[in-house]
């Protein structure tokens, strides 16, 4: 690259480079890289199509570039930062990634609690980066919520992401496994995202995923390993009348809500992510 290369030129070959590997995102990875390198805004970068790109600023470039190609290291790594219901998260190899279609998650459990003057009591089991607990505490600014992680790593990422929400005031983090940090609480909305895929399922998956960590997506075997065990124990820490939202696999949610019917919760139903999959299932305690 010893000619003088446009953002526009770079952005037509970056394209195509990352096409001819298999990235099916590969214009919008461009343009979301080289707008880090430039220290700019993908929106800017189309008004300044024509214009030069220094010397060093394709150096830092053609490194991130050669990280998504080679590596297939996740765009948000590289970026250090996703945004999730329309909100910034850092995220680095400690974390999941958040997905749009979690943003599922994240509607479900505001639909089933409502805005109230009474305080409101969220339990985020799981909690990553802290995407669903913070953006469950911007929607509803009376609750206050405790984020579980069995991840010292991952909580620190969230409560980094917390100070810069400036949330921290209404939102706990706790480390330990399942329900052990709140034993002897009660919540009116407990939500999760467990890891919930086969350990078989590995082989077959995005490359991508390598670079996120295994405990935040594998659950044994059959990917129940956690999904079982939260569903059966989430009676225990509801309040009479609370609800319950959780994310599986597809293929799993007809078996997750069986399963909440089996336990004695009640007003079980599916819901659909934004490519029309079944990917949430809701559900409450009776009111005694």
């Amino acid at each position: 690259m010893s000619r003088s290369w446009t953002v526009l030129e770079l952005l037509r070959w970056t394209s195509e480079h990352f096409a001819s590997k298999g990235i099916e995102t590969a214009r919008l990875d461009a343009e979301c890289l080289l707008a880090h390198a430039l220290g700019t805004t993908r929106l800017k970068l189309y008004v300044e199509f024509e214009k030069p790109v220094l010397e060093e600023e394709r150096a830092r470039f053609r490194e991130l570039v050669r990280r998504r190609a080679a590596e297939r290291v996740p765009v948000s790594q590289l970026l250090g930062e996703k945004e999730f219901w329309s909100l910034p998260f850092q995220v680095t190899p400690d974390v999941l990634t958040p997905r749009p279609d979690t943003e599922t998650l994240v509607e479900a459990a505001l639909a089933l609690a409502p805005e109230t003057e009474a305080p409101l009591r969220i339990l985020d089991l799981g909690t990553g980066s802290g995407a669903i607990a913070l953006s469950l505490a911007t929607e509803r600014p009376k609750a206050h919520v405790v984020a579980i992680d069995t991840s010292e790593a991952a909580l620190q990422i969230a409560a980094q992401n917390a100070d810069r929400l400036r949330l921290s005031d209404r939102v706990r983090f706790a480390a330990g496994d399942l329900f052990e940090p709140v034993r002897g609480e009660e919540f009116d909305l407990v939500v999760s995202n467990p890891p919930y895929l086969a350990r078989a399922e590995a082989a077959g998956l995005p490359p991508e995923l390598a670079h996120e960590p295994e405990a935040a997506l594998f659950a044994g075997d059959d990917g129940f390993a956690v999904l079982a065990p939260l569903v059966d124990q989430v009676g225990e820490v509801l309040a009479p009348g609370g609800a319950f939202a959780v994310e599986a696999g597809s293929e799993q949610v007809e078996a997750v809500a069986e399963r909440c019917r089996r336990v004695g919760l009640e007003a079980v139903e599916v819901r659909r992510d934004l490519a029309r999959q079944p990917r949430v299932v809701v559900a409450r305690r009776g009111e005694s």
